[in-house]
């Protein structure tokens, strides 16, 4: 079935790309917190999640379509944002360490508030703009993902993303899909092991074919390792320890919010088992989706998550939306949606009866689904 019930928008005019440009606002936000302190650490986070989802209840719902005809030359301002955001993230990141560590107005706490809000920024928007540079052909592109990944030491997310999560997604050898009733907390130590698992031996599986060792220079964990430790020299010379240790304030946070979102776009939801360890294609219905037209502005049309598996390189402002007859929809947008998931009593309340009903619709067939629960996930063989 195609995407997409309603006719097609043009998006070849600056103005229409204005709205994804507001994420740059949250540079100042935080460089506010740095100068004034006190409870200006916080107006980063309260932004990012307060504000968008407010906006996300005033302006509702966009299924709008752009049109699939859509040249790249028109897409150039959309393109531009995601380019931009990599060295303005550099200097913003590195710059705050400089200034954070001999800022004597700040005490500790602010410090790390700072670098709290500084993470919300590089997961929120920075890991989320990677996502959509590594899925392009051009080199520098995928170059630019990498950079800003490193500036979160999660390098080897691009190579479980495109290795693993795409190619197994929804199935027991993706590690981040989230089984049914696997509350987050449960989730995230078992995706962070996992996952740089399932990475490593993807890139190694695929050297292997080639008749390579691991350690072959073609190898990309040589490169995410060498950018990760020029991120952590670099924090080291301009900050000290204390700035090696507000990096990685920012970098975990960083990581927790990106694997927030992971645990949120499959929560429960299986591809359909053959036999003989082979699954049914991707679906639509194999993807949570969000059409609040606010958060998807922050988040560059994450949220329309099932068009991007249909199509992993098309471009945000290209992906298409769903009906709740083509693909599950989620209540509200992922900022609200994150904050329930780190209340697991509240999300199971909100989601299990959305998984059940996802189930009865797609597969009726299906009455013993404890295979499909298991929560413990083996990486890929």
């Amino acid at each position: 079935m195609q995407p997409g019930t309603l006719p097609p928008t043009t998006v070849e005019q600056p103005l229409t790309a204005l709205p994804y440009w507001l994420s740059l606002a949250l540079v100042p936000m935080v460089w506010l917190g740095a100068l004034y302190g006190g409870w200006w650490v916080l107006l980063t986070p309260l932004c990012a999640w307060g504000l968008y989802s407010a906006l996300d209840a005033v302006l509702g719902l966009n299924t709008n379509n752009a049109d699939l005809n859509t040249t790249e030359e028109q897409l150039v301002w959309y393109v531009l944002v995601t380019k931009i955001w990599v060295p303005l993230q550099f200097l913003t990141l590195f710059g705050l360490i400089a200034y954070v560590t001999r800022a004597a107005h700040l005490n500790g706490i602010e410090k790390l508030g700072v670098f709290f809000g500084m993470g919300v920024v590089s997961g929120t928007v920075g890991i989320n703009y990677s996502h959509e540079l590594m899925h392009q052909k051009s080199k520098l592109e995928r170059w630019l993902g990498d950079i800003l990944l490193a500036m979160v030491l999660y390098s080897h997310f691009r190579s479980e993303h495109l290795r693993v999560h795409h190619i197994y997604v929804g199935t027991p050898r993706d590690p981040v899909t989230a089984r049914y009733n696997e509350g987050f907390h449960r989730f995230y130590p078992r995706v962070l092991r996992q996952s740089l698992v399932s990475a490593f031996q993807a890139e190694a599986r695929l050297l292997a074919r080639k008749d390579r060792p691991w350690t072959d220079r073609s190898n990309p964990f040589w490169r995410y390792w060498a950018l990760q430790a020029a991120m952590l020299a670099l924090s080291l010379l301009l900050g000290g320890a204390g700035g090696l240790v507000l990096f990685l304030v920012q970098a975990g946070v960083a990581i927790w919010q990106l694997e927030l979102v992971n645990y949120i776009e499959h929560y429960g939801l299986t591809r359909k088992h053959l036999g003989g360890g082979k699954y049914e294609h991707v679906q639509p219905r194999h993807s949570w989706n969000a059409a609040h037209k606010a958060s998807n502005w922050l988040l560059i049309n994450l949220q329309r998550h099932s068009d991007h598996h249909y199509k992993p390189d098309r471009r945000f402002p290209l992906l298409q939306t769903y009906t709740q007859a083509d693909a599950p929809q989620l209540p509200h947008g992922y900022p609200v949606m994150t904050v329930a998931a780190m209340i697991p009593p509240l999300w199971r309340r909100m989601m299990n009866p959305r998984v059940r009903k996802w189930r009865g619709m797609y597969y009726p067939e299906i009455t013993d689904w404890r295979p499909y629960n298991k929560h413990a996930t083996p990486p890929p063989r």
